[in-house]
């Protein structure tokens, strides 16, 4: 109970995704003494190296540290929950009252925001992933393939058999040298893996929109590598192109709601959920946007030290962050192109752009361009 209070708290005021992560390491490192800083940092490079958002990974790897499975599921539940809760909450508001002329001009000018945010997302996966040609040749080869409509999740396929053929001599990662030899976490993995394949049964025989549901988030969190940011081009592509469950004008809506609400931005599967299939469509597609990366960090923690050596590895993950620089181009342009853009838009835009350049927090700018759209559009 003690870690979910302490994680609830700081999930509540957990504004700016990845940047929340020397928030936890403070808390579990300084404030708890939870974990020595050598062990955080070894869990901070396993999160970045695996798909999902990475600051709930790094919640429940936390977790699992110091009380195991039930520690880890604590302290992502417990971070996670606000973020939840507020976007359920947001949804319902924005089903309500979304044809209001005072709402139409407050999306229309987060819309341009999200553009701005979307844009920075791109910019800093490029500074971080690009360090050569051939990383630059692979993210160009992923933004045509994707204009194309070729499935975001072949893009990702394509870059990891490209990295591993020419990749494969880089050096491994620094992810630390302790040895870790806990297996405890097997047995409760098998059992929640278990009960979400009895639940996904369950689903697929009572209602098939909610099992396509679960499945789409379940494999979008599989394949999100380098966080919540690379769960964009695949949620967008699932619920947009694929199923045609929302237009891209909506999806930008459920994107700029999720810049209001503290935690990842992947907790835009909730408004999807919500607008797919209500209430029981939010706790779904939560669940399973999150799931596949909350067991990969109780499957692979006690293992951590073998990671560090499989140079194959290396080079399948920098190409697949390569891939999503040109995938975050292209949504970068998809969003630009269905704004009608006019002066005060332009301004907007640009004006986001250069504040997240600057580092101003998420939430400050949305508010800051809630403001700007009531009153100027």
């Amino acid at each position: 109970m003690h870690l979910f209070l302490s994680f609830l708290k700081l999930g509540a005021t957990a504004f700016g995704g990845p940047a929340m992560v020397p928030f936890i390491g403070k808390m579990a490192v300084e404030q708890r003494k939870w974990l020595d800083g050598g062990t955080f940092r070894d869990g901070v490079a396993l999160c970045q190296m695996i798909p999902g958002a990475t600051a709930m990974q790094v919640s429940a790897y936390v977790g699992f540290k110091v009380r195991g499975v039930a520690g880890a599921a604590a302290s992502f539940i417990g971070f996670g929950l606000p973020a939840f809760l507020l976007m359920v909450g947001l949804s319902a508001f924005y089903v309500r009252s979304q044809k209001l002329p005072s709402v139409v001009s407050v999306f229309n000018g987060l819309q341009t925001i999200v553009v701005a945010i979307v844009a920075n997302a791109t910019l800093s996966f490029g500074r971080t992933s690009l360090k050569s040609l051939r990383d630059g040749m692979i993210a160009v080869i992923a933004a045509v393939m994707f204009a194309l409509k070729v499935s975001p999740i072949l893009v990702i396929l394509s870059a990891a058999l490209s990295g591993l053929l020419l990749m494969g001599k880089n050096s491994a990662p620094d992810l630390g040298a302790r040895p870790e030899t806990d297996s405890g976490s097997t047995r409760p993995f098998l059992i929640i893996g278990s009960v979400a394949m009895f639940l996904l049964a369950v689903l697929f025989f009572w209602e098939r929109k909610l099992f396509d549901l679960a499945v789409i988030m379940l494999r979008i969190d599989l394949f999100a590598f380098g966080g919540g940011f690379a769960s964009v081009p695949l949620m967008l592509h699932e619920v947009v192109e694929a199923r045609s469950w929302m237009d891209d004008r909506t999806f930008l809506d459920g994107i700029a709601l999720g810049q209001v609400t503290p935690g990842p931005i992947v907790i835009t599967a909730t408004f999807v959920g919500y607008m797919v299939y209500g209430i029981i469509g939010s706790v779904v597609a939560t669940i399973g946007i999150f799931l596949p990366s909350f067991l990969i960090v109780i499957g692979i923690a006690p293992t951590l030290s073998r990671l560090r050596r499989s140079v194959h590895l290396t080079g399948v993950l920098g190409a697949i962050l390569c891939s999503f620089v040109g995938l975050l181009f292209s949504v970068t342009l998809r969003f630009a192109s269905g704004i009608a853009w006019d002066i005060p838009r332009a301004l907007l835009a640009i004006a986001g752009f250069i504040a997240l350049l600057l580092n101003i927090e998420i939430i400050w700018l949305v508010i800051v361009g809630t403001v700007v759209s009531i009153i100027f559009l």
